[in-house]
């Protein structure tokens, strides 16, 4: 179990992902090295990682797609496992509901998503049928997700190394910057000094690199640990359609609900996807009974209930935690 002390670097993280350990601990009120031990161990225990959430039409030219997957009696585990280990597979799930394994997918050109959705994905053993949404926007993503635990003193402690995006143009990510990408989505704490040496480049170009990538939004650092870690241990993803003039006015409201991970609007059966994280049923119960109520416009939902998580971001999970590295 976490600790109040590591709930609360967590949630220093989530708003400051790259601050020093010096202003950590300003903000938590404690030694610099309690801060750079409990990070050290949150990370050895593979429970935390800081990574960097690449901007879209940086990775690939267009969206994401949600996927559900139905499976031949009793193949649901060996068909995920097998889906997770696709390279262009973000998250894979084991799931209850609407489905038995749910994916999140991005292909790197738009050309391939036929290939992927019409042919290797059903050509997974133990796949019965398959159905996908198209993202077509999305109102919020995990790196906007908050453990609200920290006072309005802390944070603005904290958000004097926050850096806040102002956009960009993907056509003008230079070879250095798209190289930088790749390290910072593995490790979005790293530092001048250590990119300039994986890069070849000097420390002063490499803070200069860095700075820019982060200024325009390239690259967005984000703590990764999973919900259950944090207390949320029931996690479901929620199809909602919706009248189309209700569409953007629900996406948001949702957007702003306390469990909102990822809320996308998209093209499909559905209107609006809702990937939401929750402490146990009483709060999921309260969530669709009485949250969705007042929304205008919603017509029906369908909800996938997480069972299992093997994927998340790229990144392996076993029992809560990052799996080991995998080669």
């Amino acid at each position: 179990m976490l600790t109040e002390p590591d709930l609360d670097l967590i949630a220093a993280l989530q708003i400051a992902p790259r601050a020093s350990v010096a202003t950590l601990a300003e903000a938590l009120d404690v030694s610099a090295s309690t801060v750079g031990r409990r990070l050290v161990r949150l990370e050895e225990q593979r429970i935390l990682r800081v990574i960097g959430q690449v901007e879209w039409t940086a990775r690939a030219r267009g969206n994401p797609r949600h996927v559900w997957v139905t499976t031949e009696p009793g193949a649901s585990g060996s068909a995920a496992q097998a889906l997770a280990r696709f390279p262009e597979v973000q998250l894979a799930a084991e799931t209850a509901g609407r489905s038995d394994v749910y994916l999140a997918v991005h292909v790197p050109d738009r050309a391939e998503a036929r290939e992927l959705l019409a042919e290797r994905i059903p050509g997974v053993p133990g796949v019965a049928g398959t159905h996908s949404e198209l993202v077509l926007r999305a109102l919020t993503r995990a790196d906007s997700w908050r453990l609200h635990r920290l006072s309005e003193d802390q944070q603005k402690i904290l958000s004097r190394e926050q850096v806040v995006p102002d956009g960009f143009d993907a056509d003008d990510v230079g070879p250095d910057e798209r190289r930088l990408i790749g390290l910072l989505a593995g490790n979005g704490r790293i530092t001048a000094a250590e990119a300039g040496r994986s890069l070849g480049l000097s420390q002063s170009t490499a803070y200069r690199l860095i700075q820019s990538t982060l200024r325009r939004g390239v690259v967005r650092p984000r703590v990764e640990v999973e919900p259950a870690q944090l207390g949320y241990e029931l996690e479901a993803v929620i199809a909602l359609t919706i009248t189309p003039g209700a569409i953007q006015a629900v996406a948001g409201e949702l957007a702003r609900h306390p469990s909102a991970r990822y809320v996308s609007i998209v093209a499909g059966t559905a209107s609006v996807i809702h990937q939401g994280v929750f402490r146990n049923e009483d709060e999921m119960a309260d969530f669709l009974t009485r949250d969705l109520a007042p929304l205008p416009g919603i017509t029906a939902l369908q909800v996938s209930v997480v069972l299992r998580m093997l994927r998340r971001y790229w990144l392996y999970r076993e029992d809560g935690r990052f799996a080991p590295d995998r080669t």
